[in-house]
């Protein structure tokens, strides 16, 4: 990725949370974290990762409030950036975080087994 692209991205990941955090205002909303922001070459298209607390059903109701925001969210991007073209944002649901977790608790299954058979 080039050295704009890079900052580019940086910066949306940043600025796409802040406003995330202070902007929106749905009770739907869980608790999100944004995990990571990809922009195509052009600059004119851009996936947001996130990664939402809470159960299936809480997960799919927040992710639908934001791709019901992705206008908002570029439009309130549009009053702070000074780009010629502003990216088209589309969020994605970041499940890197519950593989982790899941990773993590079967290495714990293997050394509680391991422990456990006589030697």
């Amino acid at each position: 990725m080039s050295t704009r692209r890079d900052r580019v991205s940086h910066l949306l990941k940043e600025a796409v949370s802040e406003i995330i955090q202070r902007e929106l205002k749905d009770p739907r909303l869980g608790f999100i974290t944004v995990t990571d922001a990809e922009i195509s070459a052009d600059l004119r298209h851009a996936k947001v990762f996130v990664s939402v607390m809470g159960s299936v059903e809480q997960r799919a109701d927040s992710l639908g409030v934001l791709r019901n925001a992705e206008h908002f969210v570029r439009q309130t991007l549009g009053k702070h950036w000074t780009m010629k073209v502003l990216p088209e944002i589309s969020f994605v649901l970041d499940n890197s975080v519950d593989h982790g977790i899941r990773i993590l608790e079967l290495l714990e299954q293997i050394k509680q087994d391991e422990q456990g058979k006589p030697s």
